[in-house]
């Protein structure tokens, strides 16, 4: 028997009723998501095929009707777990967002909503997800649209919804670590060499990155480009054109900046500005 192979196709698109929030309609075979995070919560829906992704040091693969989803600035992957490939609709909501839900729902002021690694199987979660992402998408009925939104994302949070452990909270406390990250997100556009980043937390060079590698999961360099990408989203969502984001984000050139960009969200940036 013969199955159809996925193509890369991806459309990222809005809507008033989620301010700030980014959705995506997809499918992939040959693109691999490099390691990189999200500042919103990730949270997907596998319709069919399956993806394999690394997560906090584990390797998982979300097969059809799962929901693998991924907090806000943790760092994964994604790639094909099988031969076909796999589609599926992803919303990336806001943390303020999810997080007044939270409130909204229990009454009272709530921590900020974490989930934990794995896939989450919950065919009854995964068709009210994609039930809720099908009606944004076809603008059709903003009331039925919004209800259904806020049925799936409750039930999201009510089944499934934790607080930050301490651990991870502790992790990614060390002043040292803060130190470094905030030379490297200061300036975008100017040089920044890992000596200086070095001096900063009295160290040298070599435990300097062994240290800022093991706490964020990524080298110095690599981090700092998943910075420039993020905060590159705005001014690209307000119209200011590919070349003169690419500049101010530090990037090389708009090649570089679109090979990066690409890798990240699965459109080079002018596809993803048109949403």
């Amino acid at each position: 028997m013969t199955t159809t192979r996925f193509r890369d196709s991806a459309r990222y698109w809005r809507t008033p009723l989620m301010p700030g929030a980014d959705l995506l309609t997809a499918e992939y075979h040959d693109h691999t998501f490099t390691p990189h995070w999200h500042d919103a919560y990730t949270i997907p829906v596998i319709e069919a095929g399956a993806e394999m992704y690394q997560y906090r040091g584990s390797r998982y693969v979300a097969e059809a009707g799962s929901v693998p989803i991924i907090n806000p600035g943790e760092l994964h992957t994604g790639s094909r777990a099988m031969d076909e490939g796999w589609r599926y609709r992803v919303l990336y909501a806001p943390v303020d967002y999810l997080q007044q839900l939270a409130e909204d729902i229990a009454g009272s002021t709530q921590p900020l909503p974490w989930f934990d690694a794995g896939v989450i199987r919950d065919i009854d979660l995964a068709q009210r997800l994609s039930h809720a992402h099908r009606l944004l998408e076809a603008n059709s009925d903003a009331l039925a649209a919004h209800a259904a939104m806020l049925d799936a994302l409750s039930t999201l949070l009510v089944r499934y919804g934790r607080t930050r452990p301490d651990a991870l909270q502790e992790a990614a406390g060390d002043n040292r670590v803060s130190v470094m990250q905030d030379l490297l997100s200061s300036e975008l556009a100017a040089p920044v060499t890992l000596a200086e980043l070095a001096d900063a937390v009295a160290l040298s060079p070599f435990h300097a990155a062994r240290l800022f590698t093991r706490a964020t999961g990524l080298a110095p360099h690599a981090w700092r480009n998943q910075i420039r990408l993020q905060r590159a989203l705005a001014p690209l969502r307000a119209g200011v054109s590919v070349t003169e984001v690419a500049a101010a984000s530090g990037f090389a050139d708009q090649s570089h900046f679109t090979r990066h960009f690409r890798r990240m969200f699965g459109v080079p940036p002018g596809r993803w500005q048109g949403a």
